[in-house]
């Protein structure tokens, strides 16, 4: 259960949640910065991540084209890196069933 984070979440929440979601990267790590939001949805999809964003363009996407890749989006506006990694942490369970299930392709957290 891996969660690829966009580019617009901090990369320190990754080590933070590995416990949860062993696997989990960001796009920085995989030499996707500044890239096309395509690319990284074929890279995400092709590796077996759901992608985790506060990113409208990848709500978009995902709506149009479902998965995989499955894609999490966080609807939380401005807000710290310790709030983002305790919203994936308390939601945890609920990640982790929506990745299981095989018929969901977007889970929205306020």
């Amino acid at each position: 259960m891996k969660l690829l984070l966009d580019e617009n979440l901090s990369s320190r929440i990754v080590p933070q949640i590995l416990d949860l979601f062993p696997g989990s990267s960001h796009v920085n790590t995989n030499g996707l910065d500044h890239t096309d939001d395509a690319v990284i949805w074929d890279f995400a999809g092709a590796n077996g991540y759901t992608i985790v964003s506060k990113d409208h363009d990848f709500f978009q996407r995902s709506l149009l084209y479902g998965a995989p890749p499955k894609f999490l989006f966080l609807e939380v506006g401005n807000c710290t890196t310790r709030e983002v990694t305790a919203l994936i942490r308390l939601h945890s369970l609920l990640i982790q069933a929506f990745i299981r299930d095989p018929a969901s392709s977007l889970l929205i957290l306020p």
